[in-house]
C-alpha cells in the first residue's frame, strides 16, 4: 500500500481573496471550513477523493520568496497565451525566479506572491 497526495496546503493572509483566485484559476470550489482555513476542490467532491484539494491556511506571517514547492497548471482546452491572459485579469503577475526567457513555461504569483508555473501543454477540457 502507498500514501497518495490529497491535498496541498498553501499558507496566506487573505483567505477570501485567495479562495477567490485559486477557485476561479481551477474551476474549485470552497469544500471544507476551519476557523483558520478553507479547503478548496473540485465542486461536489468529498475531501480525499478525486484530484488534490488546495488548503488555505491562514497565517500572519506567509512565507515570501521562492518556494521549494509550487503547482504547474495546464492549460485545458486553449492555449497557454489565452490562458494567460485569463489568469492576469483574475489577478496573478509575473514572476522573476531567475529564468533564461527559453522556457516554454510562465512563472506567474497569485495575489500574495505565491509562485506557480502555466505550462505551454493543452491537456484538453476538463
Amino acid at each position: 500500500m502507498a500514501c497518495r497526495i490529497t491535498g496541498l496546503v498553501l499558507d496566506c493572509h487573505d483567505l477570501d481573496r485567495l479562495a477567490e483566485f485559486w477557485c476561479a484559476v481551477l474551476g474549485y470550489e470552497v469544500i471544507g471550513h476551519e476557523p483558520d482555513g478553507l479547503e478548496l476542490g473540485v465542486p461536489g467532491a468529498r475531501p480525499g477523493d478525486g484530484p488534490p484539494t488546495l488548503i488555505l491556511a491562514r497565517s500572519e506571517n506567509p512565507r515570501r520568496g521562492k518556494l521549494p514547492l509550487h503547482i504547474d497548471l495546464n492549460p485545458a482546452g486553449t492555449g497557454q497565451e489565452t490562458e494567460l491572459a485569463r489568469l492576469t485579469a483574475l489577478g496573478a503577475r509575473p514572476a522573476d525566479v531567475g529564468q533564461t526567457g527559453e522556457e516554454s513555461w510562465v512563472v506567474l504569483q497569485d495575489p500574495e506572491g505565491n509562485e506557480f508555473c502555466l505550462l505551454r501543454k493543452d491537456i484538453g477540457a476538463a
